[in-house]
């Protein structure tokens, strides 16, 4: 049928901004739910060991409290009750008397005010049997063990770049680093029913979270509301239910009362995971004119005593070049910390922080342009299984970060540069991560006022979701976008996956424009000979107060045909003082292939976040463990350091903006991860073409410039 209107969206503001600047916008700690408590853990002061004894006496008698939960009288979450458990997994909380790190939760108070909560907490006092602790993974490599899934990669000649003409060999250190975002996680949860609960979480997946409580708590899983409208900020931080979650849900169910649990920012640092603190050794060899010969990458990363983590370090050296021998190998290393999690960029971040440092490296070692060397280079093909792409404009991204960063000006000879008496430096770094889509349902439901609503279960932790899914709508029904009500973070909704990996848009991006394809063929059916031209007329003349679709999508045969990825490009140019060390990034510039771009605004705020983010993990961030303690001694914002506003410059960010034909109709792929990964290392080689110092273990702080 035709179009009315058809909307320019271009331009189109976040449609959530006003609600969140004006604190509209609820999130998870902030709902008034009647007769509501509130709750404080109380948290491990060993790393290693098991309770002997604990006292909650005090506690229990100081004003308003209501409650104290420790494994000795908590009920027993039916979830946990098995068989034979597995020897590693999730930590359990207030399962036992044993301790596998520092701030570990051993008690959860409950008073009828948060202040009266906090200071009970301070009343809990525990003594233990303590155990020899180990936090340092430089000191246990040996220990290191091969996960349980994956293997090490074989490509042709294991070691090849020993051979080659031209060859590097160095270590990378990337320390633990910190999620950290604005909104603390936070849960109230309340018992409706013996079988029926509603929690209001901050969570980047409802439907998980309903099903891990489901399974928790042995309750049906349509028994559990998840809401989860608005979320502060995660970066991975939220993708799983973490045990301070499953202690509230408890609480409320021994209480029989509605349980708010906020945690501290201290809580942040132990309760809810980080980028683990990783090892890597590259060796990387090629030929006198620069075609590569051989990549060797190994990494070691820490895990926790009672669950291992794993992550692609190493897979982005199997896959971003054209080169005929890779092997890699990746390890990992008990610890009595708490378990890592994913954070932007999982693995890849990490990854590419070596093999992009050890590819500038190589470029000064052939006297070649960085930018040259890794077009030499250039993979037409996946490396790792000769597959087609389904698109790549990556050499397209080059060129246009080169011209816009002003790449003509650097000089390949390292702290040749001045600018008003600071050393001037340009670098740059490449990154992927797999372009992926999954499966999501959408309601589209048109009403007779001509207002569209879009109901499906994802969150939004910040990209921005909502507002590329009004865009998607508008242009696919034709309809302006202040027409568009996009419903979302309900577990009650058509599912959708959770927000993480660079997915949602690709995935529920095409549920939406399939529903509103669907919903169109539906009012061509309605219309049929009608002279009716819009949605509203037919709607009156079939005397219908909406018209509606549910539409299920996902990927088909081209999944397996094709590879899909995802690629950035970041450019630096920095400023560093020779006297004291000091470091400004005067310049930065991202470009991107990312397919189509359906928001324009908040693709570039992704771009600038992720250059902000890899910029703390450049030069700023890094949780520090006393190993004689096994315990943080920066848990806190003056102590761990992140960017502020005047370390960062403005930052640029363009796109190719060439469709993938393949990927999905939308033709959009991911571009959260890019938007980090390969920053640190850009950073770091701007560093060296500023001052002749390689820094490899980050942060570069000062005194390593000195």
């Amino acid at each position: 049928m035709e179009n009315k209107t058809i909307s320019n969206t271009e331009g189109l503001s976040r449609v959530d901004g006003r609600l969140k600047v004006t604190g509209k916008a609820k999130y998870s700690a902030e709902y008034n739910v009647q007769g509501l408590v509130y709750g404080v853990l109380v948290g491990s002061t060993v790393a290693k060991g098991s309770i002997k004894a604990i006292d909650t006496k005090k506690a229990e008698g100081a004003p308003g409290v209501l409650s104290v939960l420790t494994y000795l009288n908590a009920p027993k979450i039916p979830g946990y009750q098995v068989d034979n458990p597995p020897p590693k997994g999730p930590l359990k909380i207030f399962y036992n008397d044993q301790i596998y790190f520092n701030g570990q939760p051993i008690a959860l108070v409950v008073a009828d005010t948060f202040e009266r909560a906090l200071f009970a907490a301070s009343l809990v006092s525990a003594t233990y049997n303590v155990t020899a602790h180990q936090t340092e993974l430089k000191t246990n490599m040996s220990n290191g063990f091969a996960p349980s899934k994956g293997k090490d990669y074989v490509k042709g000649q294991e070691d090849a770049y020993k051979s080659a003409p031209i060859k590097i060999e160095q270590e990378y250190i990337i320390p633990t680093e910190v999620h950290n975002p604005m909104e603390l996680h936070a849960i109230i949860a309340r018992w409706d029913a013996d079988d029926k609960i509603t929690v209001w979480d901050k969570t980047q997946g409802v439907k998980s979270t309903q099903r891990t409580i489901a399974q928790a708590f042995k309750v049906p899983p349509e028994n559990v509301q998840v809401t989860s409208p608005f979320v502060g900020g995660a970066f991975g931080a939220a993708l799983r239910t973490w045990p301070h979650e499953i202690a509230a849900v408890l609480a409320a169910k021994v209480l029989n009362k509605p349980v708010k649990l906020v945690l501290s920012r201290a809580d942040m640092f132990t309760s809810v995971g980080y980028r683990p603190y990783t090892w890597q050794k590259v060796g990387i060899g090629a030929t006198a004119d620069g075609k590569l010969v051989g990549i060797t990458h190994e990494a070691t990363g820490q895990t926790s005593a009672y669950e291992d983590f794993t992550e692609g370090v190493v897979n982005i050296s199997q896959l971003m070049y054209a080169c005929p021998n890779v092997n890699t190998k990746y390890r990992l290393v008990s610890l009595n910390v708490n378990v890592p999690t994913p954070m932007r960029g999982p693995g890849e971040a990490t990854g590419a922080f070596a093999l992009e440092s050890a590819m500038d490296e190589l470029s000064y070692a052939l006297n070649i342009d960085p930018i040259e060397l890794r077009l030499k280079n250039y993979a037409d093909t996946d490396p790792s299984n000769n597959k087609p792409y389904s698109s790549k404009f990556l050499s397209d991204a080059y060129k246009l970060g080169a011209d816009k960063i002003g790449w003509s000006n650097r000089s390949q000879q390292p702290g040749s540069v001045t600018q008003n008496g600071w050393l001037a430096g340009y670098g740059m770094a490449a990154g992927m991560f797999g372009a992926h889509r999954s499966s999501a349902t959408v309601t589209a439901r048109m009403m007779a006022d001509g207002t569209l609503i879009l109901q499906t279960a994802v969150t939004d932790i910040g990209p921005g979701t909502g507002t590329a899914m009004v865009t998607v709508a508008a242009e696919t029904m034709g309809i302006p976008a202040d027409k568009i009500r996009f419903d979302m973070g309900d577990s009650s909704l058509p599912p959708s996956p959770t927000q993480g990996g660079s997915q949602i848009t690709s995935t529920v991006g095409s549920a939406v424009h399939d529903a509103c394809e669907a919903l169109k063929e539906k009012f061509k059916t309605l219309a049929g000979n009608s002279s009716a031209t819009d949605y509203t007329q037919i709607l009156k003349q079939q005397n219908l107060d909406k018209l509606e679709v549910t539409t299920a999508s996902k990927g088909g045969e081209e999944q397996g045909k094709y590879s899909m990825y995802s690629w950035s490009v970041h450019f630096i140019k920095v400023l560093v003082h020779p006297a004291t060390g000091v470091i400004k990034i005067d310049k930065a510039v991202s470009s991107a292939d990312a397919g189509t771009i359906i928001s324009a605004k908040t693709a570039r705020s992704q771009m600038i976040g992720g250059t902000i983010m890899g910029t703390g993990m450049a030069l700023m961030e890094e949780a520090v463990i006393d190993h004689r303690y096994g315990r943080l001694v920066n848990n806190n914002f003056a102590d761990y350091h992140v960017p502020v506003q005047a370390d960062i410059p403005l930052v640029e960010a363009y796109f190719v903006n060439k469709p993938d034909p393949i990927i999905n109709p939308i033709g959009a792929k991911g571009m959260g991860e890019i938007a980090t990964i390969g920053v640190a290392a850009a950073i770091a080689n701007a560093i060296y073409n500023a001052t002749g110092k390689r820094v490899r273990d980050l942060p570069i702080t000062p005194d390593k410039l000195i």
